[in-house]
């Protein structure tokens, strides 16, 4: 596989594990993102082939793209913010809904440098809606913006592949 420049060598490795997992079992993935920009979609789409897996995504940086678009509630963002694991739970599912993926990934969070919803910076959430289920890991960054955002990314890309192999799902919360 070639990749375009300027992507890191751990981002590589990833994302050649994961075309691999989701050509091999003929699965499709769609993300949601947030605080990763489009990032993620970037990522996956570096590698030649992302096209027979990657059904593609949406970046809903505002509240109101969170529920027009994916349909998160407006009493989730009301009760527990745009930065929780609820509302990455809710974008998952929503873009999955949208696409009719098998696996969707969405990301929300708060990169720095400011507080936000009285959150601190480098606390982001990570959802993957697996099938019929859905599974969040809280991220506590403490780099500098662009760093946050790269290593949400990455990890969130990690996340993805973990939940994908059926041995670990025991060590994922469930929600």
């Amino acid at each position: 596989m070639t990749a375009i420049a300027k992507i890191p060598d751990e981002v590589l490795s990833v994302l050649e594990r994961l075309h691999k997992v989701f050509k091999e079992k003929g699965l499709k993935l769609s993300v949601a993102e947030s605080c990763t920009g489009g990032l993620i979609s970037h990522y996956i789409t570096a590698l030649s082939g992302a096209s027979l897996f990657f059904e593609g995504g949406a970046v809903t940086y505002s509240a109101s793209l969170k529920e027009k678009i994916l349909g998160v509630k407006a009493q989730t963002i009301a009760k527990y913010g745009v930065i929780s694991k609820e509302t990455a739970s809710e974008m998952a599912e929503g873009v999955q809904r949208l696409t009719g993926s098998d696996y969707a990934l969405a990301t929300t969070g708060n990169l720095g440098p400011d507080v936000l919803e009285n959150k601190d910076k480098g606390l982001v959430y990570l959802a993957v809606r697996a099938l019929d289920k859905t599974y969040t890991r809280e991220l506590k960054l403490s780099g500098e913006r662009g760093e946050n955002k790269e290593k949400a990314a990455i990890e969130a890309l990690k996340f993805l592949i973990e939940i994908i192999n059926p041995q670990l799902l025991l060590r994922h919360q469930e929600v």
